[in-house]
C-alpha cells in the first residue's frame, strides 16, 4: 500500500509478475479529451495551452496559429470534435468573415509521457496545408452604388456642382454601408505568390443606390442668383408639402452655412412672433402703435432709420417690420414661455436630421423684458440656420411645420413628424408675408407675382452701428426658401433682390 501512494497521480493496474505481484502506470485520460481541450483552446485563441498539448511544437507553432486568424481576416472561429479513434480525432471548423465558411480536419493524437498529446503538422491547422503553405482571404469591393438627384442624375461625380458635392459627402460618410454593400471574397490556399487552390468563395452584393430630394433645375437657380453676391452667402429651397430639400448653394464653397450656420434671424423671426401673437387673439387689422423709438425694460429699442408709423394695422407693422411694435408686443401679450412655445412649434429648439450635419435653432430662455423683446425681432441669444428659416416658411405656405429631409423618410427613422399650424395663424400670416412684397420693406425689389416673404436686418458683433447679416425667407406656391447674405447690410437691399433673381429664372424655366 505504501507503493501505491507514491505514484498517486498516475492510475495503477496490477500486473502478474513472478514472485508477486507488480504495478503498471496507465496512460492518463483519452485521445478524445485532449482533441476536445486542444480545440477549445484554438476557439478561445488560447495559443498557449495548445502548445502544452502538443508534443514537440514547432518554434513559430503560435505564430502559425495567429497568422492563420488574420490572414483569413476572421471575425470569429469554431472547432468542434467530430469522432474518431485513440490515433486520429476528426473535427469540425467553423469560421466568420469576409468568407463564412467551414471544413472538416483532423488531429494525430499519441501517448507521450503517460499522457495524450496532439503530434503537429501543418495539416493539424487544415488537411491540405502543408509546409510552406498558408491559407488567406482575398476581396475584391463591391462597386459603390451611385447618390442620384430626384430625376436619377448622378451626383456623386467631379461635375456636380459644388454644392452639391458638399451635400453627397455627408451622405457617404452616413450611408457608406448602403451605397458600398458587400465585397466579393474567396478563401485561397498558395505557397508564396502562387495560387493552388480556392478553397471558399462569398459573392459580391451590391451597394444600394441612395436617391436624394435635390432638384438640379431649382439648385441651378439658386447657383446663379448667389453667383454675383461678392460675401458669404447661402440659398436653401425646400418643398413646403413634402419638407424635401429641393437646393443648397453656398457661396464660396467649403463651409455649408445653408445647413451648419448659426446665425441670428433678425426680422424674419417676426414670422413666428407674428403667429404666437395671432394664436393669441390678434387679427391681422387689429391696430398697434409703431413708434420710432419704444423704451422695453430701460433699453432703447428702434426701428431700422427711426421710421415711424404712427398707428397702423399689425399688417402694416409687420410689412415694414417695427421692431418697436413687435418687442413690446412680446412683452404686453406672450412672455417668454408663450413665445418659446410657439417658436418650438417652427422647429425651434428640436433636433434637425436631414440625412447629413445639420445644426438646431435655439431659442434660450428669455431672463427679463429686455431679453424677450430682443428676442421677439430675431435678435439677442436666438440663433438659427438657413435651413430652419426656410421650413418657417414653408410651414406658412402649407399650413404645417415639417422636418426638413434630403432623403427618402424612411431612412429617418426618428424623423419629427409635422405639426399643424392653427388655422388662424396660417390665414394671417399668408396676408401678413405677401404684405412685405406688396407695399413694406421689399415693396422695391421685382418679384414674380404670387411671392410671399420677410426681409430681416440682424446684428452681430459689437459697437454703436454693429455690422448687419441680410435675410430673406419668403414662399411662391410649392416652393419656400431662405436666402442669408453674411454681413451684407439689409435685409431689402441684400437678400431679397438674390430671391428675386431665384425665383424669375424657376418662372421662366
Amino acid at each position: 500500500m505504501k507503493r501505491k501512494s507514491l505514484v498517486a497521480a498516475a492510475v495503477l493496474v496490477p500486473v502478474v509478475a513472478i514472485g508477486g505481484t507488480a504495478w503498471a502506470l496507465r496512460t492518463q485520460g483519452s485521445a478524445r479529451e485532449t482533441a476536445q481541450e486542444f480545440l477549445a483552446a484554438w476557439s478561445r485563441q488560447d495559443y498557449p495551452a495548445m502548445r502544452a498539448l502538443t508534443v514537440d511544437p514547432p518554434g513559430d507553432f503560435d505564430q502559425t496559429y495567429r497568422r492563420f486568424r488574420t490572414d483569413l481576416k476572421l471575425s470569429g472561429a469554431g472547432f468542434e470534435v467530430t469522432g474518431g479513434d485513440e490515433s486520429r480525432m476528426g473535427f469540425h471548423a467553423t469560421l466568420k468573415g469576409p468568407v463564412n465558411w467551414g471544413y472538416d480536419g483532423s488531429l494525430q493524437l499519441v501517448e507521450h509521457d503517460r499522457a495524450w498529446r496532439v503530434k503537429w503538422t501543418p495539416a493539424a491547422v487544415h488537411p491540405r496545408l502543408k509546409a510552406g503553405m498558408r491559407l488567406r482571404t482575398v476581396q475584391v469591393k463591391a462597386e459603390q452604388a451611385p447618390v442620384l438627384a430626384a430625376d436619377g442624375t448622378r451626383i456623386d461625380i467631379a461635375s456636380a456642382p459644388g454644392s452639391v458635392q458638399q451635400l453627397v459627402e455627408g451622405l457617404k460618410e452616413r450611408y457608406g454601408s448602403r451605397l458600398t454593400g458587400t465585397s466579393s471574397a474567396r478563401v485561397e490556399l498558395v505557397r508564396g505568390s502562387e495560387r493552388i487552390a480556392t478553397l471558399a468563395t462569398a459573392d459580391a452584393k451590391a451597394g444600394t443606390e441612395l436617391r436624394t430630394t435635390i432638384d438640379l433645375s431649382v439648385h441651378r437657380a439658386a447657383a446663379d442668383a448667389l453667383e454675383t453676391v461678392k460675401k458669404p452667402a447661402s440659398l436653401v429651397a425646400l418643398r413646403p408639402s413634402t419638407g424635401e430639400i429641393l437646393a443648397v448653394a453656398n457661396k464660396p464653397g467649403g463651409f455649408n452655412r445653408a445647413l451648419l450656420g448659426h446665425y441670428p434671424p433678425g426680422s424674419t423671426f417676426k414670422v413666428v412672433t407674428a403667429s404666437a401673437l395671432v394664436a393669441g387673439g390678434m387679427t391681422a387689422g387689429e391696430r398697434v402703435p409703431c413708434p420710432a423709438e419704444e423704451n422695453i425694460g430701460g433699453f432703447p429699442f428702434h426701428n431700422a432709420g427711426f421710421e415711424e408709423f404712427g398707428t397702423i394695422a399689425l399688417r402694416e407693422a409687420f410689412a415694414h417690420s417695427c421692431n418697436t411694435t413687435f418687442g413690446r408686443l412680446s412683452v404686453d401679450k406672450l412672455g417668454g414661455r408663450r413665445l418659446a412655445e410657439v417658436a418650438g412649434s417652427f422647429g425651434f429648439g428640436g433636433p434637425v436630421d436631414p440625412g447629413v450635419p445639420a445644426v438646431r435653432a435655439q431659442f434660450p430662455d428669455t431672463k427679463d423684458d429686455t431679453d424677450l423683446a430682443s428676442a421677439s425681432i430675431g435678435q439677442g441669444r436666438v440663433l438659427t440656420s438657413p435651413l430652419n428659416m426656410a421650413t418657417v416658411a414653408a410651414a406658412i405656405a402649407d399650413g404645417s411645420w415639417r422636418p426638413p429631409r434630403l432623403v427618402d423618410a424612411a431612412l429617418l427613422p426618428e424623423a419629427t413628424r409635422p405639426r399643424k399650424l392653427e388655422p388662424a395663424v396660417v390665414r394671417a400670416l399668408r396676408t401678413l408675408m405677401p404684405a412685405v412684397v406688396s407695399e413694406g420693406t421689399a415693396a422695391g425689389v421685382p418679384f414674380p407675382a404670387g411671392t410671399a416673404g420677410k426681409t430681416g436686418t440682424a446684428e452681430y458683433g459689437t459697437g454703436e452701428q454693429p455690422p448687419t447679416h441680410a435675410w430673406f425667407i419668403g414662399y411662391r406656391g410649392d416652393l419656400a426658401f431662405s436666402v442669408i447674405v453674411e454681413g451684407g447690410g439689409t435685409g431689402a437691399k441684400a437678400a431679397a433682390p438674390i430671391a428675386a433673381r431665384f425665383l424669375s429664372a424657376l418662372t421662366h424655366r
